[in-house]
């Protein structure tokens, strides 16, 4: 492996995490509603579960999902009803004060491990993505660095974004709209998880 392998991978990471999924709209909310420390806390469960899904993409884990369909199906369910959850309760909560809507501390961070572990969609796009970008002949600890560099760029992003959108302005029109915005954010993750769902 060389640099221009690990500088292609950041490069698909960060498009990937450009786009709009429940993870980044998980994230962005929770940095608007909880502050900095919510959503980087936020970010850090991501960022690990995401790591953690590049590491089993890394260990072959893929091959179990195509051997026993019925796994990847039971994840995806699992998935597909916790997305719905999520929106049901910001869609639910939509008009109450920010202190009760958003998941501070250890619950910021587990609500974020939880968003990305049950999505199997990302250990397939990790597999996808590895086998194009880096050699097969890579030992343990070329794997470790991957793994590990995947959760340092999460984290970087997500850490920028808490910062970002934790800001008094930021926070300020968040509040004069926060029905309105919850409940497109609610909308939003439902139909990511009735998509995640009703896919194949």
């Amino acid at each position: 492996m060389t640099w221009t392998h690990l500088l292609a991978f950041n490069l698909t990471l960060l498009a990937a995490m450009a786009a709009p999924g429940p993870a980044l709209l998980y994230a962005l909310r929770q940095s608007i509603a909880g502050g900095f420390r919510t959503g980087f806390a936020t970010g850090i469960g991501l960022g690990l579960m995401a790591a953690c899904w590049t590491g089993a993409a890394l260990l072959g884990l893929e091959v179990i999902f195509s051997l026993f369909p019925f796994a990847y199906g039971a994840m995806k369910l699992a998935g597909a009803l916790y997305l719905m959850w999520i929106a049901w309760g910001l869609w639910r909560d939509a008009r109450k004060p920010v202190s009760d809507s958003a998941r501070p501390g250890a619950n910021a961070f587990l609500g974020g491990l939880l968003v990305n572990l049950l999505n199997p969609k990302s250990v397939l796009f990790a597999a996808s993505v590895l086998v194009v970008i880096f050699p097969a002949d890579m030992g343990l600890g070329v794997k470790a660095l991957i793994v590990a560099n995947h959760f340092l760029v999460e984290v970087t992003v997500y850490g920028l974004f808490a910062a970002l959108l934790s800001t008094a302005p930021a926070r300020a029109g968040y509040l004069r709209a926060k029905p309105v915005i919850d409940r497109v954010a609610a909308a939003l993750l439902g139909a990511l998880g009735l998509r995640l769902l009703l896919s194949r």
